[in-house]
């Protein structure tokens, strides 16, 4: 149930809260976080969004904390991604280069550190929202 801008899972549970929840669902939320992870070292960062994706589509309805971990995952690795053309365009101008630079720098950090935390926190049963996301899904 989602009341005003958060969900609620269950009795006991409103916001970043641990949430009662098997430890395949948490599992499975932690590897919608970390399949971005995956594929930042397999593609060099240009599928990242992909995995959070796939798991988006398959768990929308089955499952509120896989959904919502996966959908945090994408609409971050969107944002990340708005900063990676921003920093290209950035380079064609050649006077934006070093602002282009310190933009990949904090996209790169960025995957790594917040994709790490929120792995943690699905392994924990809890919520994670990320800091700078496009949202689209939900």
């Amino acid at each position: 149930m989602i009341k005003g801008d958060k969900i609620i899972m269950s009795n006991n549970y409103v916001g970043n809260d641990p949430v009662n929840v098997s430890n395949n669902d948490k599992s499975l939320a932690a590897l919608a976080h970390a399949s971005s992870l995956i594929a930042l070292i397999l593609s060099a960062g240009w599928l990242s969004f992909v995995g959070p994706l796939i798991m988006w589509f398959i768990y929308k309805d089955k499952n509120p904390f896989v959904q919502q971990a996966a959908a945090g995952s994408f609409n971050f690795n969107l944002g990340l991604w708005v900063m990676s053309i921003v920093a290209w365009i950035l380079v064609i101008t050649i006077i934006g280069i070093p602002v282009a630079i310190i933009l990949w720098i904090i996209s790169f950090i960025g995957q790594f550190v917040w994709h790490i935390i929120a792995t943690v926190k699905a392994m924990n049963g809890v919520e994670y929202n990320y800091p700078f996301q496009i949202k689209v899904l939900k």
